[in-house]
């Protein structure tokens, strides 16, 4: 089954990377989307130290924080070529690993990135699914304090928005932004929807009266000049992608995949709250 599941991811990059070429090519910034480093679950998304790395390694002259990029996608595209396009780093739910592998990692190199953390498992101490320790508060603000790292929201729950109403969708964006305020100091200007799912009217609308930005998928890069802050696309970055499909995606491409990935997360979170 692993040897299946693994033959079908690769044909599913593959198509998407063919399809990319088909396609015109516009420039923009590639936001990647991370989870963990470096844990040993043995999840797509728990990259080895050593890959990560080498990952950061490629896009350090290029990686720049969250604002900036914004500022950058507020105007049309600039004329400098096409490898200067910025890349930003962020990780979703806020593990124990971010601190302890994954910040060295682009602390050396002098990568920033965003955390979006999902405030009850930090409070709680409570584990993410498939043995995902929490981050503690105090590594949070110890990573936040080296100016290198900015804390967004990911909802107080890991709380799929489409799912709730109005008072619900407010609650799990308060109560989030008043823990990172509580317990780290620092407001939490930006926010990303769990599972990348696309939020009901009223939740894109509280979303946009308290964070400045919020993150969706999109597997592809912002277009300068036409892109909605509240509608960033990210580029989920898998132990499957290596560097080849890695370089793929920072290039802007394999928008294909997350078509794929958006039909079967129809399917897999149809149920599903958190």
């Amino acid at each position: 089954m692993g040897t299946v599941t693994a033959a079908a991811r690769s044909s599913v990059k593959a198509a998407a990377a063919a399809a990319a070429l088909l396609r015109p090519r516009r420039r923009g910034v590639v936001v990647l989307a991370y989870h963990r480093v470096g844990a040993g679950s043995g999840l797509q998304v728990d990259l080895p130290a050593s890959l990560f790395e080498e990952q950061v390694a490629e896009i350090a002259d290029r990686a720049v924080a969250l604002d900036v990029a914004l500022a950058a996608l507020k105007h049309p595209e600039p004329e400098a070529q096409t490898n200067t396009d910025p890349v930003v780093v962020t990780f979703d739910d806020g593990t124990a690993d971010f601190a302890e592998v994954a910040f060295p990692i682009l602390e050396r190199h002098g990568v920033p990135a965003v955390v979006y953390v999902a405030t009850g498992y930090l409070e709680e101490g409570r584990d993410f699914p498939a043995g995902g320790r929490p981050l503690s508060w105090r590594a949070l603000a110890d990573v936040v304090s080296t100016g290198l790292v900015e804390v967004g929201s990911h909802t107080h729950g890991h709380a799929l928005l489409d799912r709730l109403g109005r008072d619900e969708v407010a609650g799990e964006l308060d109560r989030s932004i008043a823990l990172v305020s509580e317990r780290v100091g620092v407001v939490a200007r930006h926010f990303a929807y769990p599972k990348a799912l696309a939020p009901s009217p009223w939740a894109d609308a509280a979303v946009r009266q308290r964070f400045e930005s919020a993150a969706l998928a999109g597997t592809r890069a912002n277009w300068y000049g036409a892109t909605d802050p509240y509608r960033l696309a990210r580029s989920p970055v898998q132990v499957a992608d290596g560097m080849r499909w890695f370089r793929r995606k920072v290039a802007g491409g394999l928008a294909l995949e997350d078509d794929a990935r958006r039909v079967l997360n129809r399917r897999r979170y149809s149920g599903a709250s958190t």
